[in-house]
């Protein structure tokens, strides 16, 4: 599987406020860009806690994209993968829609009530790890559901996990020209942290985009 993490930060690398309520960071090149970028995946992939703050769609705007997909025999919009280790996700969601198929991604623990209502939403549950979810465990089963382009869009500790198990081959960044502040505020990579192996960069591209910059990376 390929995976290509990406995200909007603040000019000081916070994904949104300390409050973790949506802030307006990209502007509308970078949507175009992103919603491209959900496009040419099979998955696009977000932790819980985005789930309860944002109830996103995670689907594909752009009518042409759309039908370009369907062209190639694929399903308007990408599936949808939560990664939610207790099972938290409202079963009204928006990512449990019918617009297209939506993975829930739980721990052995979450509980077993959670876990049905989510069923009975439209979703399906891949177990895998216990206290928290291995997405090295999750993405080999989704991989075996036909998955093998994932976009990991955060938010901070899902991207961190996501590093922390070396699933990442690219990483794209948009830097937009605001500053958010705050020692509690979500950064890029939250979790608990690097302390001496460092996921190492390669810059390969740095294009000013909106008002801010973008910058893509190879993992190394």
């Amino acid at each position: 599987m390929h995976v290509v993490a990406n995200a909007a930060t603040s000019a000081d690398g916070k994904l949104s406020s300390r409050r973790r309520e949506q802030v307006v960071i990209s502007g509308p090149e970078d949507f175009a860009r992103v919603d491209a970028l959900r496009a040419s995946c099979d998955a696009v992939l977000v932790g819980s806690g985005t789930v309860l703050a944002d109830d996103p769609h995670l689907t594909v705007e752009d009518p042409d994209l759309r039908a370009d997909r369907r062209e190639k025999g694929k399903s308007p919009h990408p599936a949808r993968v939560v990664a939610d280790t207790r099972a938290r996700t409202p079963p009204d969601s928006r990512v449990l829609d019918d617009a297209a198929a939506s993975y829930v991604l739980v721990g052995d623990t979450a509980p077993a009530d959670r876990c049905e209502a989510l069923r009975e939403a439209g979703a399906r549950l891949v177990d895998a790890g216990d206290e928290r979810v291995a997405l090295s465990e999750a993405f080999t089963a989704l991989e075996a559901e036909g998955i093998d382009r994932l976009l990991v869009e955060g938010g901070g500790e899902v991207l961190f996990s996501a590093f922390e198990e070396s699933l990442v081959d690219e990483l794209t960044v948009f830097v937009g020209p605001v500053l958010i502040g705050g020692r509690d505020a979500p950064t890029l990579a939250d979790g608990a942290g690097f302390v001496d192996e460092f996921p190492q960069l390669d810059l390969e591209d740095i294009e000013r985009v909106d008002d801010g910059v973008l910058c893509r990376y190879a993992v190394e």
